[in-house]
């Protein structure tokens, strides 16, 4: 439906109303006039028939029925109008006219007016007249003589010049209603205005509420109503203003909630679309959360396991707990937690998921399961040889020289190497501790020093092997460091690289700076390291052939303590390698 303003609505009303009365009381008062005018015509033709017939008994008596034309003739010499006298017989015949040879007239006695007279005495009849072509107005008086009719005497008038008067009056009437109309019609525009123009203020106030002004108020109108109205209004635009506030500032504080979770959560509705994720959900299941707004959970994340605990959990029935893995950025593992989500209602409307990611944990585990493991084998095994060597002494075998020396040997072999892990292992403890608590002192220091008594203290052992360790490095390397660690990683570094390369090989030291950081990287001519170990090569207690470790007095802990020593620097460790051919471990320091 077409709409239109509500003054379109109230002004055409009133004007049609106003019009209509206008025509009505114009009509009536036409009407009234016409009527009135009528009577006062019939009334005088009335009299002048009466005075007439009184005037034609005398006639009648004197001259007899010949006597009557004359009469009438008389008459209209001395009227001053226009009233036409005729005297008429019973039987309808003209005795007399005033206009017209009564010989030449027609028969009467089937006018209205003349039948009436003859019935009642008297009469009357307003008809259009074929003889004199006018609208006329008839009275007929009846002459009776002992209560027997002897003639009628009809007196008319022509009814044109009483319709030319009232054609007068109705004009005037016309001119005067049209400007009674035009000034009702203006009238009825400012009183439309007046109750219009504050329902347009009060609809524009609301369509600035339904923009989100809410500090914006109605003004308060004349009338009683529309004050009501504008009052409820305002008291509404105030109560929405503050549940909008409480909502916005909920919302912003869940968005913050959410956002700063490391956890991921999501939403999705009844049907199993997605409607809400937060950034760390769309971080870990690796998705755009802009693009997978109302979407099924199973066009996004296309794992069984997740999407049957959906549906579980919009049925209303969710497992307690439950753990997934998903094939996504290397693998992950999720614990999830769900719960179902309720309208005003009560009526389920959908669910809210919440992935904790376990993949650090699992892998923390497994790092310490290994690790455990590890450390009580390799613990156990110099353990067991002191163990069985001391008590082959005790058993006798220390009455032997030879064989006290020889068992001796081995215990303090095995005694130095169980020295060297847990010294190992307090220091990664060292490093890990100074990491978290940020213990540990950088300053910006060359590098080439540092460097330079790491291969000096390595020398003795390289020296056995007949080995070079050269140095490629300028004067002004430099980098944020703390010397002390920086010299033990090169160390074990070099040390790695002289206890896999044979003898009479070549070492080599070679500094870098480029994208903003400097490497150290030592490169050595050894057996190498297949690919499938490199990933876990700087794990502790992973060795890639672990006899061969344990008979070069290798603990397994050495590129661990590299490691660390680097992310304390906030760097990294790296390691290229071919087997066969050698390897390259490059210690990356950020400048």
């Amino acid at each position: 439906m077409s709409q239109k303003r509500l003054i379109w609505h109230l002004y055409p009303s009133y004007l049609v109303v106003t019009l209509v009365a206008v025509v009505a009381v114009t009509a009536y008062c036409s009407a009234f006039f016409r009527q009135v005018h009528h009577g006062q015509v019939r009334d005088a033709l009335d009299q002048l028939a009466g005075v007439a017939a009184e005037q034609a008994r005398m006639v009648l008596q004197a001259e007899g029925p010949n006597g009557l034309d004359k009469l009438c003739k008389q008459f209209a010499q001395s009227s001053k109008d226009r009233t036409r006298l005729t005297i008429i017989a019973p039987s309808g015949k003209v005795l007399g006219d005033s206009h017209e040879n009564p010989a030449a007239m027609d028969d009467h006695s089937g006018r209205p007016e003349m039948q009436e007279a003859l019935r009642i005495g008297s009469g009357s009849s307003g008809r259009f007249s074929p003889t004199l072509g006018k609208q006329m107005m008839y009275v007929a008086v009846a002459l009776r003589e002992q209560g027997t009719p002897v003639a009628v005497v009809r007196a008319a008038a022509p009814l044109t010049e009483i319709d030319q008067t009232l054609h007068a009056v109705y004009l005037h009437m016309f001119w005067a209603g049209l400007a009674v109309a035009a000034a009702i019609a203006v009238l009825s525009l400012l009183v439309s205005r007046r109750i219009s123009r504050p329902i347009a203020t009060i609809e524009q106030v609301a369509q600035r509420f339904a923009a989100g002004e809410m500090d914006v108020r109605v003004p308060t109108p004349d009338s009683t109503e529309l004050a009501t109205l504008a009052d409820s209004l305002n008291r509404m635009a105030m109560q929405l203003g503050e549940r909008i506030t409480t909502i916005t500032e909920q919302r912003n504080k869940l968005d913050a909630v959410l956002s700063s979770m490391a956890e991921g959560v999501f939403a999705v509705d009844n049907r199993g679309r997605i409607v809400s994720v937060n950034r760390a959900a769309a971080e870990l299941l690796g998705m755009d959360a802009a693009q997978t707004q109302v979407r099924p959970v199973e066009e996004v994340i296309r794992n069984v396991d997740l999407q049957e605990y959906v549906r579980q959990t919009l049925a209303g029935v969710p497992p307690a707990e439950v753990d997934i893995f998903l094939p996504i950025n290397g693998g992950r593992s999720f614990s999830l937690h769900g719960a179902a989500l309720t309208d005003a209602r009560g009526r389920r409307s959908g669910a809210v998921i919440v992935l904790n990611d376990m993949t650090r944990i699992r892998r923390l585990e497994t790092i310490r399961r290994d690790f455990v493991a590890n450390v009580s084998h390799e613990l156990k095994t110099p353990v067991t040889s002191i163990q069985g060597f001391v008590e082959a002494l005790v058993d006798g075998s220390i009455k032997d020289p030879v064989q006290v020396e020889r068992y001796l040997g081995i215990i303090a072999r095995h005694t130095s190497r169980l020295n060297s892990i847990i010294e190992d292992l307090l220091t990664l403890s060292r490093l890990e501790e100074a990491g978290e608590q940020r213990a540990l002192t950088f300053a910006v220091s060359p590098v080439k020093p540092v460097i330079e008594e790491a291969i000096d203290l390595s020398g003795v052992k390289a020296e056995e092997k007949r080995i070079r360790v050269d140095l490629v490095c300028d004067n002004d390397v430099e980098a944020r460091i703390n010397p002390p660690l920086l010299e033990q990683a090169i160390i074990n570094l070099i040390d790695n690289a002289v206890k896999y390369s044979p003898e009479g090989s070549h070492i080599q030291v070679e500094t870098h700076r480029s994208d903003g950081e400097v490497s150290i990287a030592v490169t050595d001519e050894g057996c190498g390291i297949p690919a499938e170990h490199l990933p876990r090569i700087f794990e502790r207690f992973y060795v890639v052939d672990k006899s061969r470790s344990r008979k070069l007095g290798g603990t397994g802990l050495g590129l661990a303590i590299v490691k660390h020593i680097a992310q304390a620097h906030g760097g990294r460790v790296t390691v290229e390698s071919t087997p066969g051919k050698g390897s390259t471990f490059a210690f990356h320091l950020p400048l």
